[in-house]
């Protein structure tokens, strides 16, 4: 096809519908670059949920500034997660650029690529190299280095150089270097890019590295489940070409989602399948699997699942009186939700550490409230950014405490007034919050390292202020190694929140390790019921 000279309305329409499909191909791919092994709100189901809003916005726009402001609004309220959020100010500079022009050149292309990525950083409090943000400046220059003499040489001179930036990310980010990938939220800007590519002069976009994942966020909007069958099977097989035809057809009748990739003798082969033994089996009928791993998909999701469960709890206060200041509150669980409740939360946002709430949910809590001054307790720092842009949405006054885990959020609720005006409560709650120490225990969900050493899949990890403190064979040990990190002689109250997988035998294990080695303290043990993070630890 012939490479298109400028980009209509309509056109750019089809570039953001297919940076969203994109997204939704390489999710998977994306998710797995993420370094950090315990459970997140993975970048590419973030930044593929930020797009999905997008696109149901732009069903009914036509004209450019219709179209512009379909991109910038949904691209806002669906934003989720850090990644989310530097991608939707990523479209929002594109937006604000293309919307007074009546057609989309090579002028206003470079322009667009440039203001994208300065909206990107100035979205960051901290801009850290070899992230996306690196990979959308150094894009926007590889723009600007080539004469726009049309479309399609700026869009392919961006490519080779967001192309060249991903692959750069492990230079500037030691961690990604450690882990031998390229940044997630990098490689998913690429996309965008691919897009634009495939609009203008009909360049398919790449396919996915691991191949199609199975389609969460459609069922994450539908409030299903993630997938009818629960378990991902992967291994490499050494085999003859001559049976993975056999192995192939063997797999079909097995799951879906199946993936075989390799040449000479070795592939790599990725299956979703209720029967672990049959996919094994089938490997062996056709030579040697090797580095065989078994995940359980549903536990995977297993906080999302919580929420849509429980969301319906948190609509049910919009009679209450008016009151000077008024909170809202991101939690997770049912005990959770009661500790807040009864220290005067006002609205709960279902949501935590892999299930990032939006712009929109948060906004809609924050307009619900009985108060024109509203203070929003995020309890999680991927949260934190989401919540920030709900103040320019709102005509109240919306006020952040940057709170990274509920503990800190309960202790911070202990000061507040709610006939207090704002800023006496701010103040109050902001030192509060930060004369706790806060840490959680969870399992780690894939391999990796940290300070204290190689993690493996299945560890309990005891993660601290400073990060990944200790492993243990237990989530009891790891609950022993993070208070003895937490706690000095100067603390005074130890309070812990049981998660619904704690065992109570488990549980009375940490009570005497406490008694034992800490008898200076007070404790304090609430039922919290949060999935996944089987206790979470707060020191004062």
């Amino acid at each position: 096809m012939p490479s298109l000279e400028t980009l209509s309305a309509a056109d750019l329409r089809q570039v953001l519908i297919r940076f969203r499909d994109a997204l939704r191909s390489h999710q998977e791919e994306l998710n797995r670059l993420n370094v950090y092994p315990v459970p997140d709100g993975d970048t590419g189901t973030n930044m593929t949920l930020t797009l999905e809003t997008v696109a149901s916005e732009l069903r009914t726009a036509e004209t450019m500034d219709e179209v512009c402001e379909a991109i910038a609004h949904g691209s806002l309220m669906g934003a989720r997660g850090n990644s989310g959020v530097i991608t939707s100010q990523i479209l929002r500079g594109l937006a604000e650029t293309f919307r007074p022009a009546d057609s989309i050149g090579p002028v206003e292309l470079v322009a667009a690529l440039r203001r994208a990525a300065d909206a990107a950083y100035q979205a960051v409090m901290r801009p850290v190299e070899g992230t996306i943000l690196t990979v959308a400046r150094e894009t926007a220059e590889a723009a600007e280095k080539v004469s726009p003499s049309s479309l399609d040489a700026v869009l392919l001179a961006a490519s080779a150089g967001a192309e060249d930036s991903v692959l750069r990310t492990p230079d500037l980010l030691p961690a990604l270097r450690d882990a031998g990938v390229v940044d997630a939220g990098g490689r998913g800007y690429t996309l965008l890019i691919d897009a634009f590519l495939e609009v203008v002069s009909g360049r398919p976009i790449p396919e996915p590295v691991l191949g199609d994942a199975p389609n969460i966020v459609r069922a994450h909007l539908a409030g299903e489940d993630v997938a009818s069958l629960r378990y991902e099977v992967m291994f490499l097989l050494e085999a003859p070409e001559s049976t993975i035809d056999a192995f192939k057809a063997a797999w079909m009748a097995l799951g879906d989602s199946i993936v075989v990739v390799g040449s000479d003798g070795l592939w790599n082969c990725h299956v979703h399948t209720d029967d672990i033994g049959g996919s094994i089996e089938a490997g062996i009928d056709a030579g040697r699997p090797r580095s065989i791993r078994v995940t359980d998909l549903i536990e995977q999701v297993e906080e999302e699942q919580w929420v849509r469960d429980h969301d319906s709890d948190d609509h049910s206060h919009s009679d209450e009186e008016q009151v000077a200041t008024a909170v809202v509150s991101v939690g997770v669980g049912e005990g959770v939700k009661r500790l807040l409740r009864s220290l005067g939360v006002h609205e709960i946002v279902a949501g935590g550490q892999s299930m990032n709430p939006s712009t929109a949910q948060i906004l809609e809590a924050v307009e619900r409230c009985p108060a024109e001054s509203v203070i929003v307790l995020p309890n999680n720092k991927n949260i934190i950014p989401v919540a920030q842009q709900v103040n320019a949405l709102s005509t109240k006054r919306v006020e952040v405490l940057s709170t990274v885990s509920v503990l800190e959020a309960l202790s911070a609720l202990f000061t507040y007034d709610p006939d207090s005006d704002c800023e006496v409560n701010l103040a109050a709650m902001d030192a509060a919050a930060k004369g706790v120490r806060a840490g959680e225990v969870t399992q780690a969900v894939r391999d990796s390292s940290a300070e204290c050493g190689p993690i493996k899949e299945g560890d309990w990890l005891a993660i601290g202020p400073k990060g990944i403190g200790a492993t243990a064979s237990s989530a009891a040990g790891a609950a022993f190694a993070l208070v003895d990190s937490l706690v000095d002689e100067d603390s005074e109250i130890v309070t812990v929140l049981v998660g619904t997988d704690a065992r109570p035998a488990e549980v009375e294990r940490v009570r005497e390790h406490l008694r034992a080695r800490h008898p200076h303290v007070e404790v304090e043990v609430h039922e919290g019921g949060q999935p996944l993070y089987p206790y979470l630890i707060g020191v004062e």
